[in-house]
């Protein structure tokens, strides 16, 4: 159970990484939703605090982070969470 609370952890907060650079490297017209709508709203976002660069490096070291969790798993067990996970890192939108 502590394993797959981390792994919750872990791609919970990639989520955000995630959305916070595609709000800032995406068109509103590839988001489906109004691009940019953080940086005019003022709100705290990793792109903000980091750069770009490094939350890039973060997103991708918590999807490391997520699948780590699953490695006692079965692996026929534990691929669709890994697929989640890598769906999440690798979202368009």
């Amino acid at each position: 159970m502590k394993k797959l609370r981390n792994f919750g952890r872990c791609i919970g907060l990639l989520f955000q990484v995630v959305d916070d650079i595609l709000d800032v490297t995406k068109s509103s017209e590839q988001l489906g939703k109004t691009a940019g709508k953080d940086m005019l709203s003022d709100k705290t976002t990793y792109p903000k605090l980091v750069g770009i660069e490094k939350s890039n490096a973060f997103a991708a070291k918590l999807n490391r982070e997520a699948k780590e969790q699953l490695s006692d798993f079965e692996m026929k067990k534990a691929e669709p969470l890994i697929s989640l996970a890598n769906y999440i890192s690798y979202r368009e939108n």
